[in-house]
């Protein structure tokens, strides 16, 4: 549905929670958990729900960290997969999540099918075709477009409420003491365990994607996935676990096992259960059927396989993936021709096993490599249960069956072995030593040759640092830029003929790396010879690193004595124009103690995105650092009228909330902005300042100007940035 030629987009209730809950409380819950109930018992049938919506919650909270971090356009998981993991394993998950999703609309329509032939006998049609009329109908709603099947699916939420109101009152009237204590215990059929329920029982819970698979038709994917999934998952795991409570103490096990209708049956107006049966299946049906194309359509236009090309077209404004809806039509409709509800059921269960184990890992992955640029809004995820969600997954599907678990793996190894060979460019001493060394080169051969994307900017700081122990507050501020980030080097010039100087080269090399190791720094010694200061430093910048991991960044000291601003100009025009950022730290304190951070605020003075985003990331990498982590980072901005304080202060809020760093925006009025940055930051911890190298012949000016606007600050880090980095990454 469109209007004024654009495409709807929906919110966190019509776009998220609906069709998750919708998805969730569908013909399992109807037509076979019951059965579930009366095989397992009611403990086990609890523990089945309590595992199940562990795993679907961990998982809901790495989706929800990774929506938060990043802009989720259509694809829902495969695209969250993809980005984090890499085109291989989002390629091999791009296909099972999207044959899953298609099955998916199988098993549903062979629930309505079941349902109506149930509920309506003698009418002589198989459920076969019954089946295949329902998919014919659900593929021509989808086929038509998302929007007014979108907004149909509030019908079938009141449909579907007051479905689970009849089934209470019913249950409740029907409830007996002695049948709910003889129903606490397993009652499994030949061949039935508990595994064979949780596999059974599995795919009810699944609908944790039915709101991401629409993310490209959502207004703010970040804000409505997180919110209306978890919302979701609570809401019917309370329905899920209060059922199994009444449907245990409303019928004997063998009615429960042998009644695939017994909620019906239960039910006080049972005309509301088969409607009930009816909205459920096809609102799952037809989710299923909108959210399976559009995977496919977000996998084929990464191009992973050419053969997909086809399918990453869209139709209309708004983009209607019409191409993908007719295979997922076709794969249905196989299914439906070729099984039942118990065999398709299982075979979703490991599928979707897999995509919500990926998702976790790639949560997981992004959370312990520490990189810049994961700064998810979401703050109650964490790697520890990523890890849970993604073992959980493990577990279970070999607990499941460990030949299908075996074989599903192995299919996915091999995919991802296949998308490696094909090399698909993706847009976005002991043996434990040498196991170490061999992936290490790998590692940096495969580096070498990655598209490089603001994403995966770090910080690698060469910090011209002398011999260490005259500068170590120097040192120490690399550290914390680059701890657990990115990569710290610290260089030294000796002057000299090489050959007059390669004794001192050698034990100078050596102090520094005594000086790391005493320090306990994470970083790397890096000394060279050269007869004038400005040739090593160029040497030095030109050469330092390896491969794809040279330095981006050079750090040196802000000089106290006016005699060097002419050299110290030099040097810094010579940097710039080797596109390498700058930071000149000036200190005016000399500390006892330099790992002792100083109290007070962190001050980024913005006056463009040129420097600022640069700052604004070394600020929140500083906050990142043990000695760091309380102080609060001000970003600030001097302004010449009062009338636009309110609009400043807005435009810096949404810089910070768009980078995902919490800061606090502040306009500074001022008529003489160099007098009141020194007022406003006397008593920062830290202020950064931008700056641009000066031009030749304008070296002794720069440096005075620079001095006039620090002046009596105690702590100034000036930043001149060549943008490699972005922000919004």
């Amino acid at each position: 549905m469109e209007r004024d030629g654009a495409p709807v987009k929906f919110g966190t209730f019509g776009g998220v929670f609906t069709p998750c809950v919708l998805t969730i409380l569908g013909v399992i819950m109807f037509l076979r958990f019951g059965l579930v109930v009366g095989q397992a018992g009611l403990l086990y049938a609890l523990l089945i729900v309590g595992v199940s919506k562990t795993i679907t919650g961990l998982t809901t909270l790495s989706l929800s960290a990774i929506a938060t971090n990043t802009r989720v356009k259509g694809g829902g998981a495969y695209y969250v997969i993809s980005r984090s993991l890499g085109v291989e394993f989002g390629g091999a998950i791009g296909l099972v999540f999207f044959l899953a999703q298609a099955i998916s609309v199988a098993m549903y329509v062979i629930g309505f099918a079941e349902a109506f032939v149930g509920s309506i006998p003698g009418t002589g049609v198989s459920m076969t075709t019954v089946a295949t009329i329902t998919n014919i109908g659900v593929f021509i709603c989808v086929l038509i477009g998302a929007g007014w099947t979108i907004k149909l699916q509030y019908f079938i939420l009141a449909v579907l409420v007051a479905a689970i109101g009849s089934f209470i009152v019913g249950s409740g009237q029907a409830f007996d003491a002695g049948t709910f204590q003889t129903n606490l215990t397993p009652n499994f059929s030949e061949g039935e365990s508990l595994f064979s329920m949780f596999a059974l029982f599995f795919p009810a819970v699944t609908g944790i994607m039915a709101g991401a698979n629409m993310s490209g038709d959502l207004r703010d994917p970040a804000r409505s996935i997180p919110r209306g999934t978890l919302w979701a998952v609570l809401v019917t795991a309370i329905v899920y676990l209060g059922m199994a409570g009444l449907l245990a103490g409303a019928r004997p096990s063998a009615e429960l096992i042998g009644n695939s209708l017994i909620v019906a049956d239960i039910a006080t107006w049972p005309l509301l259960i088969t409607a009930g049966v009816f909205a459920a299946t096809l609102s799952s049906a037809l989710g299923s059927m909108m959210g399976a194309p559009r995977i496919l359509q977000a996998f084929a236009r990464d191009n992973v396989f050419s053969w997909l090309t086809p399918f990453a077209s869209g139709s209309g404004t708004s983009n209607e993936p019409r191409r993908a809806v007719v295979i997922t039509f076709a794969i249905s409709q196989a299914c439906i021709l070729s099984a039942d509800l118990n065999t398709i059921a299982p075979l979703i269960t490991m599928f979707f096993m897999i995509t919500y184990g990926l998702l976790n890992l790639a949560t997981f992955y992004e959370a312990i490599t520490k990189n810049p640029s994961y700064r998810p809004r979401f703050r109650y995820s964490h790697w520890t249960t990523s890890l849970a969600g993604a073992v959980g997954c493990l577990v279970v599907m070999f607990l499941i069956d460990w030949r299908w678990a075996l074989t599903s793996i192995a299919a996915m190894a091999l995919l991802h072995q296949y998308i490696s060979r094909k090399e698909v460019e993706a847009r976005w001493g002991d043996l434990q030593s040498g196991l170490l060394f061999e992936r290490t080169r790998r590692n940096l051969l495969r580096l070498e040759d990655q598209m490089y994307h603001p994403k995966n900017w770090r910080p690698i700081i060469l910090a011209l640092s002398g011999a260490g122990w005259d500068r170590p507050q120097l040192a120490v501020y690399g550290h914390w830029f680059t701890s657990g980030q990115g990569i710290l080097t610290l260089g030294q010039v000796i002057q000299g003929e090489i050959e007059n100087r390669l004794e001192r080269r050698t034990a100078q090399e050596r102090i520094l790396h005594d000086f790391i190791r005493t320090e306990q720094l994470e970083a790397f010694p890096a000394v060279v010879v050269a007869p004038y200061l400005a040739d090593g430093i160029e040497s030095l910048v030109q050469c330092q690193g390896m491969g794809a991991l040279r330095s981006n960044t050079v750090m040196i000291g802000w000089p106290t004595d006016t005699k060097r601003a002419e050299a110290f100009g030099a040097t810094l025009r010579t940097i710039a124009s080797l596109q390498r950022s700058i930071i000149s730290v000036r200190f005016k304190d000399d500390p006892d103690d330099p790992w002792v951070a100083p109290s007070g605020t962190i001050d980024v003075w913005w006056r463009g995105r040129q420097n600022g985003s640069l700052m604004l990331l070394l600020a929140h990498l500083l906050t990142k650092t043990t000695e760091w982590r309380n102080r609060p980072i001000r970003l600030m901005r001097v302004i010449e009228n009062e009338a636009g304080v309110a609009e400043v202060e807005s435009h810096l809020r949404e810089l910070a909330d768009e980078a995902r760093i919490i800061v606090t925006p502040i306009a500074i009025v001022s008529s003489n902005a160099m007098e009141d940055i020194r007022r406003t930051s006397r008593d920062a911890a830290l202020v950064l300042m931008g700056f641009e190298a000066p031009d030749e012949g304008d070296e002794q000016s720069f440096y005075d100007r620079m001095e006039q606007w620090s002046g009596d600050l105690l702590r100034v880090v000036f930043v001149d940035s060549i943008g490699e980095m972005s922000l919004e990454s």
